[in-house]
């Protein structure tokens, strides 16, 4: 992990996520490719934002004797926004298979031009486990914020956000509303263009994702 300019993004500088997320940026890499690399580097990243979870003593039985182990301390909820943090969300749960997946669909209101929740299925302990909310592109921030706030709604204070890219622009707007969020990318870019797309960036995440672009 490298330190950024602000307290509550960490950067993801393994060498190896570093590399796919090289190829991810490739417009020449096909959706087959994209898909897999997409839940590959979350998978990675994933070993870092679960660092610091708590654990409780588990007892278990070896073929050899009786021993303390570990177990984790709370359940874990994963939260992709539909539908591009889904290829992610399914590279995370590999590496979390008891994690519990709860969804959040938000869409561009065209008359207010606000993200709005359209769909929001969640656990109903939600707030009773630690919640990664997973969106490849944090660039506007309007999606994460409003996901956000859709969260803390639903009781949630235990909350990290795991993303592949970041603009310098959506992080000032998300810690301006949420300066407690912590963020969890593999690199902030140089900023936004005039439609609010990343650069260098990787393109529309979902389109490449799910071949619709």
């Amino acid at each position: 992990m490298s330190e950024s300019k602000w307290p509550n993004v960490v950067i993801i500088s393994h060498p190896v996520v570093q590399e796919r997320l090289t190829v991810l940026r490739d417009k020449d890499t096909d959706v087959e490719g994209f898909r897999r690399l997409v839940g590959q580097v979350a998978r990675l990243m994933a070993f870092e934002i679960t660092r610091d979870y708590p654990t409780r003593t588990r007892t278990i039985n070896t073929p050899m004797e009786t021993h303390e182990g570990v177990a984790l301390a709370r359940a874990i909820t994963l939260v992709p926004i539909l539908r591009a943090g889904l290829g992610m969300a399914e590279g995370v749960h590999q590496l979390l298979p008891s994690a519990r997946m709860g969804h959040i669909g938000i869409f561009r209101n065209e008359d207010t031009l606000e993200p709005t929740v359209y769909f929001r299925k969640l656990p109903a302990d939600i707030a009773d486990s630690d919640v990664i909310l997973i969106d490849p592109m944090l660039a506007t921030a309007g999606s994460l914020i409003t996901a956000i706030d859709s969260l803390k709604e639903a009781g949630v204070d235990k909350l990290k956000v795991l993303c592949l890219v970041a603009a310098p622009e959506g992080i000032e707007k998300l810690n301006a509303v949420h300066p407690n969020t912590l963020v969890f990318t593999a690199a902030v870019d140089r900023c936004l263009n005039e439609s609010g797309f990343i650069l260098p960036g990787l393109g529309d995440a979902g389109d490449r994702i799910f071949g619709t672009g």
